[in-house]
């Protein structure tokens, strides 16, 4: 089993359930990790023989970006179910975190992880 990593993706979303963060986006920092079994492409070397996280990146900036969200559980579930999208895909952890929420705080978020099955 090997493990496609994004790391540190920094987007921007409408988010939150008071009425002045659903006006403003705000910064939101995005973790995934996808398990999957990878081993006809560490031979090959082919693109298509891997879960192409160009794509991955690509997909969930369009949901981040263009959608509107009350819970950053909401999002992380969102974003694990587009990486779940390739049936290469056996296991996913995403990390969403809300990097202004709390001025104590460096960041505040959810972290979930997907099972296929």
């Amino acid at each position: 089993m090997q493990k496609i990593i994004i790391r540190n993706l920094r987007l921007r979303c409408l988010i939150g359930i008071n009425p002045d963060e659903q006006k403003e986006k705000q910064d939101v920092l995005i973790n995934i990790a996808i398990w999957a079994n990878l081993s006809k492409a560490l031979k090959s070397d082919q693109i298509g023989d891997t879960i192409n996280y160009w794509e991955v990146n690509k997909k969930v900036i369009h949901l981040v970006e263009e959608s509107k969200f009350n819970l950053v559980e909401s999002v992380a579930d969102k974003i694990a179910d587009i990486c779940l999208e390739d049936k290469r895909a056996n296991k996913v952890k995403v990390r969403v975190e809300k990097t202004k929420a709390l001025k104590s705080a460096e960041s505040v978020g959810v972290e979930i992880i997907k099972e296929r099955g």
